[in-house]
């Protein structure tokens, strides 16, 4: 048999993947880059404000800051804008996720990026989250927790219907494997 396929799956333009490894084959859903972008602009602007109104309190007690807070605040309020505008697509094109016959696979991150593999045999549970944001976006994520040190792996921001596809998937293919995966 080959890969795990479902309907609606995305793809991005191929990249190479590091030496002697495929990347995985599928993305995440599309409404994951609006997902990330209101989830990382709420944290944004609550920092932003407190930046503005601390430098606001600083100048009526204490009077005109000094030029390097004005500079350090500007830098801030500049990184506070940019993340949640960059982050997003840099992380899309990223996510990568694919089930196997025999393995789980994905890779994540956007500065620091990693890739984890897991034979099915080893998937303990397969639990789905979906918090009120995610909800509203049709999305949800899966942990799959393995029998490694290494902890549970985590598929962020799948449509929430293939979510739900792949959560049976995986429940009837560790079903029919013998053993307790350990």
């Amino acid at each position: 048999m080959g890969a795990w396929k479902t309907r609606g799956m995305t793809q991005a333009p191929a990249t190479p993947p590091p030496a002697g490894l495929r990347e995985p084959a599928h993305q995440v859903s599309p409404r994951a880059v609006g997902y990330w972008r209101i989830a990382a602009t709420i944290p944004s602007a609550v920092v932003a404000v407190l930046v503005v109104g601390g430098y606001v309190v600083w100048w009526l007690t204490e009077g005109r800051p000094s030029w390097w807070a004005l500079v350090l605040a500007g830098l801030v309020l500049v990184v506070l804008v940019v993340y949640p505008v960059v982050m997003p697509p840099v992380r899309y094109r990223v996510h990568r996720w694919e089930v196997t016959d025999t393995a789980i696979h994905t890779r994540a991150g956007w500065i620091t990026i990693s890739s984890r593999i897991a034979p099915l045999s080893r998937v303990q549970t397969v639990d789905s989250r979906q918090g009120a944001l995610m909800r509203l976006f049709r999305l949800a994520s899966l942990t799959v927790t393995t029998a490694s040190a290494a902890g549970p792996i985590t598929i962020d921001c799948l449509d929430a219907e293939q979510a739900r596809e792949l959560v049976a998937t995986l429940t009837a293919i560790t079903g029919a494997s013998e053993g307790d995966a350990t």
